[in-house]
């Protein structure tokens, strides 16, 4: 008697196979997306309005990045959000109230972020805190610092007109006549890089290890907790490059504490992507879609009239039914 294959003429379709059904089903959700809000207002099929798509990807995209392998670890950081702000109000207090050049501001951000992974790795790996207290307590940590340094007073980083303005040109290019995102190849070249890493290299294949097996893991002679340590490492630079993105591509102030809840975008943004939130199982090139969906849903959102509140709600919703999937697909995979 001939085997019957498993699955349907969907999921057992090469190009399917070959890209994973999530992301198929991902990218098929960023279109309908699309086309709702086309259909719904047709400002939003405006060149500048995809602009503003990308210009939301870009922060998102680097802390769903590096919170990517902390999820993957079985983990989690809350930190990232309020993190970018404050790194952020770093680099602008660098660079607005000590008078220093914009590339001392960018390397004080990176830094910072830089700083904040180690010690959430600290936490975490070494101390073996429970991943989201101890990163909730850096959050408040970030918080405060970010008040604390510019006097409780928002910082805005130097104008693209001005002579330190060079930087936004690094991720969006705004002249008479001429509007380029051109963000998007750094984002692009990180998801490249990082796939790389997470897939292609030891220390990427033991993060995947931890989150499937730690014990196991450890058991094989790896060195848990270095690299359990290194992927909130990663989640604090990236982070830290958000902030720059943050600063460069909006030109308003940038105030203490409003970066609150824009770790739910990054988190989403990973979780829809496939990354699950028990760990061992994750994608970077999945991540980026999923900020896609999130980015297509700020910018899209009011266009039909709802305003911050309502996104708020949304954005919460799209997280817990993202969530339920992931629990769903986990326990389909465990009765198997």
């Amino acid at each position: 008697m001939a085997d019957k294959k498993k699955g349907n003429a969907f999921t057992n379709n090469p190009l399917v196979k070959a890209v994973g059904t999530q992301k198929i089903v991902v990218l098929l959700v960023i279109i309908v997306l699309f086309a709702f809000f086309s259909i719904m207002s047709p400002g939003f099929r405006k060149y500048p309005t995809l602009v503003s798509i990308f210009d939301y990807s870009y922060y998102i995209s680097f802390m769903a990045i590096g919170v990517t392998f902390c999820l993957i670890t079985g983990g989690v950081d809350l930190s990232i959000g309020t993190g970018m702000i404050c790194y952020a109000l770093f680099g602008g207090y660098l660079i607005t109230r000590q008078g220093m050049p914009v590339i001392v501001g960018i390397l004080g951000t990176l830094l910072l972020g830089l700083l904040m992974g180690c010690i959430n790795g600290v936490l975490v790996a070494v101390l073996e805190l429970p991943p989201f207290i101890a990163t909730l307590g850096t959050m408040m940590v970030a918080r405060g610092f970010g008040s604390i340094i510019t006097g409780g007073m928002s910082v805005t980083w130097p104008a693209a007109s001005s002579e330190q303005g060079w930087f936004r040109m690094l991720f969006k290019i705004n002249k008479p006549g001429l509007l380029l995102p051109v963000g998007f190849l750094w984002v692009i070249l990180f998801v490249i890089l990082m796939s790389l890493f997470l897939n292609r290299t030891r220390p990427g294949r033991y993060i995947i290890a931890i989150g499937s097996n730690k014990e196991a893991t450890r058991l094989s002679g790896v060195n848990v907790v270095k690299y359990q340590a290194l992927a909130y490492i990663l989640s604090g630079v990236f982070a830290g490059i958000a902030g720059v993105a943050y600063a460069a591509v909006f030109s308003s102030s940038i105030a203490p504490g409003s970066g609150a809840g824009l770790e739910l975008d990054a988190i989403a943004g990973a979780i829809i992507g496939g990354t699950s939130m028990t760990g061992g199982c994750g994608s970077i090139f999945g991540t980026l879609l999923g900020v896609f969906v999130m980015s297509m849903l700020k910018s899209g959102l009011p266009y039909i009239g709802l305003q911050a509140n309502w996104q708020q709600i949304i954005t919460g919703l799209v997280l817990i039914v993202a969530v339920l999937i992931d629990i769903i697909k986990e326990k389909k995979k465990a009765a198997m």
